[in-house]
Parts: C-alpha cells; sequence; structure tokens
C-alpha cells in the first residue's frame, strides 16, 4: 500500500518506556514515509480529445504524495502525443468531472476527493479547453515552483514572524531544495532546509520518552527545554469537506461535485501547552472549527433558551453541535487525541505548511 492511508497512529497505549522508545522510533520513520509516499494513478485522455483510432489506453503513474500534477506532465505527454488534435496544448486534470487544483499536492487532493481510498486513481487528463473560470493558470513547472516558493516564505513568516531566511537564500541552495522536493530527495533536503533555520516545537512524545526514564526524572525542572527554540506558530492548510447526511461508512460518503463543497482555510494554530495536559490535534482543528466545538455552541444554546426559549433559538438558526468524523494527513486516519506536536515534527509537506483534510458531519439547525 504505496499511499499508507490505511495507517492509524494511536498515542493511547504509549505508557512504558519501552513503548514510547518504540513511539520515538515510529516517528523518526514517519518523515521518510511521508516523502516516500506515493499514489498510483490511472490517466485517461478525454474522450473528446481523442484523434486516433483505436483510442490510446490509460497510461499508469506513480505519483508522489508530496509532489504536484504538473511534474508529472512531461512523463505523460509523450505517452498521449500520437492521439491529439492538431492545437496548443492547455493541460489540466479532472477527477469525475472536477477539476483538480495544480497548486495542492497531489496527496491531498487524492485525501479529499477520495474519502474511501481509490486504487488506481483513475484521473482524466486534457490537452485543450483550460477552465479558466475555476483553475488558475499554469504555466508547467516554472508556476508550481513559484506556489511552491512563495508557500515557504509564508510558513516562515507564520513561524518565524519574518521571511529574511528564505529571502537570503542563495539562487542555487534555492534551486537545490527545490530539486530535492522535485525528486523526492530527502537526504538532499535535509541538507538544505536547516539553513531556513525555522523555529520548532518539542515533540511531547520525545518529551514523555526522556522525563520517564530514571536518570531523567532528576532536576527536571532545570534543564526541561533548556536551549529549545520554540514556535507557537503553526501554518496549517484545513480543508473541509461539510456532509449533511449521517454515514458509517467511507463508502457512503456522497461524491464531491464542485469545489463548493469545500471550505479552505489557510490559518495558523496557535500552540498552546497547559501545564498537565497535552494539546492535540482535536485541539488544534478545533481551534480553527470553533462551531464544531461542542461546549461552545452548547453553552451559547442554554443561554439562548434562558432568553427565549429553543423555539426562538432554533428560529434564529443556532447550529447544533457538528461531528468530526474523519482527520486525514498524509493520507493517514489520525487518531484526533494524538500530541499536535508530533503531527507537526513528522507530517509537514515540504514547504512547512500542515495539510489536514477533515469530514464533518454538519451541525443540524
Amino acid at each position: 500500500d504505496v499511499t499508507r492511508n490505511s495507517v492509524v497512529f494511536d498515542s493511547s497505549n504509549f505508557k512504558t518506556q519501552r513503548e514510547a522508545v518504540t513511539g520515538k522510533r515510529m516517528a523518526n520513520e514517519a518523515v521518510k514515509y511521508v516523502w516516500e509516499g506515493a499514489i498510483p494513478l490511472q490517466i485517461n485522455l478525454h474522450k473528446s480529445e481523442v484523434a486516433s483510432h483505436p483510442a490510446p489506453p490509460p497510461a499508469l503513474v506513480l505519483a508522489p504524495r508530496i509532489g504536484y500534477l504538473p511534474l508529472l506532465i512531461p512523463l505523460i505527454k509523450p505517452y498521449f502525443k500520437d492521439s491529439l488534435p492538431p492545437g496548443e496544448d492547455s493541460i489540466w486534470f479532472d477527477y469525475k468531472g472536477v477539476p483538480l487544483k495544480w497548486y495542492i499536492p497531489t496527496g491531498v487532493l487524492f485525501d479529499l476527493l477520495c474519502a474511501e481510498p481509490e486504487r488506481p486513481w483513475n484521473l482524466t487528463i486534457h490537452f485543450r479547453g483550460y477552465p479558466t473560470n475555476i483553475l488558475i493558470p499554469c504555466e508547467g513547472e516554472d508556476s508550481v515552483k513559484w506556489n511552491f516558493v512563495n508557500s515557504l516564505k509564508e510558513a516562515q513568516y507564520i513561524i518565524n514572524g519574518n521571511c529574511k531566511n528564505v529571502m537570503n537564500m542563495s539562487q542555487s541552495d534555492q534551486e537545490d531544495l527545490w530539486t530535492s522536493v522535485m525528486n523526492g530527495d530527502l537526504d538532499a533536503y535535509t541538507r538544505l532546509s536547516p539553513k531556513l533555520k525555522m523555529a520548532t516545537i518539542e515533540d511531547e512524545f520525545s518529551r514523555k520518552a526522556s522525563l520517564s526514564s530514571p536518570q531523567s526524572r532528576q532536576g527536571v525542572t532545570e534543564t526541561d527545554g533548556a536551549g529549545q527554540n520554540k514556535t507557537a506558530r503553526i501554518p496549517v492548510r484545513l480543508y473541509v469537506r461539510s456532509i449533511n447526511q449521517n454515514f458509517e461508512n467511507l463508502e457512503d460518503v456522497p461524491e464531491m461535485d464542485t469545489w463548493d463543497d469545500i471550505s479552505y482555510l489557510n490559518r495558523p494554530v496557535e500552540f498552546l501547552r497547559e501545564e498537565g495536559k497535552c494539546f492535540t490535534l482535536r485541539n488544534a482543528i478545533e481551534s480553527l472549527l470553533p462551531e464544531f466545538i461542542g461546549d461552545r455552541a452548547q453553552t451559547s444554546g442554554e443561554e439562548r433558551s434562558k432568553d427565549g426559549g429553543t423555539e426562538e433559538a432554533e428560529a434564529e438558526g443556532l447550529p447544533e453541535m457538528g461531528e468530526i468524523k474523519l482527520a486525514r494527513i498524509q493520507g493517514i486516519e489520525m487518531k484526533l487525541e494524538i500530541p499536535f506536536s508530533w503531527v507537526v515534527n513528522n507530517l509537514m509537506n515540504p514547504e512547512f505548511y500542515l495539510h489536514i483534510s477533515v469530514l464533518v458531519k454538519a451541525p443540524q439547525r
């Protein structure tokens, strides 16, 4: 399973030192899994553009999760070249009639559009009729690279309060960083990314492991976190699909018809740590989606009912509690109680954004 989207990570069983060490090992492997993750694609030429007989069979491609669809064009275009009608190419992809936004990483598109993973993922490629009313223009690799670097600047501004380290990066280093992402070269990326000097947050799994050892229990207060450069703001791109009907299984989730079905939130998460509490993935998502926080909705309902009763609250459109049905990151169906610090340190994309796809059962009104 090259997409690894059947993996479920649960922090609730980490109770012993041995389990904590196992968790640390898994954390180290997670970054490698992110970079090696790939999705098998079956790409068909749209029937209106077939100018040969017989029609060409579909192209089969293994697409990196952290990559972008336009970067596959040099592989795909020669395959369909002899079947295309004359005219100027304007290449784009769709899935079941929905044009795919080229600036969203391929793995995120897959997680968003396939609630129940489809393997291979059947896409359609177009060489004509670019939908400019839906997609912004794409000039191939140059556009994708510009999008990546711009996202890198945004992420550094959120994390560090400025983007000077990206701006001051030499042209050759910036080019090599981009090449490492295109080629899925984690070793090269690991050598270059420290030059960005991104602030980090302490991994609560690692911290828990170190505090549980007898050698580290003494004098914790003096050494805990010493010398750590921590950030309180995490760049997050949250993609929320709200479903009105009830569903128990992912195969029952209706297909997405348009991008209007997706709410796109590009907001930082304020990382909060309280003594004796773990800031979880649920805390992070709910901080971005306050309308789905049950306590807040319930409190509002109680206040309204005191003033005018339940009927008045319903008449004013007060939402009941919504429900997060699924959170998926890098193809992994996440347990919501996992420490957010682990997610950030291990499942971020190379541009230092954390992409989270969420399915929610919409609150009833």
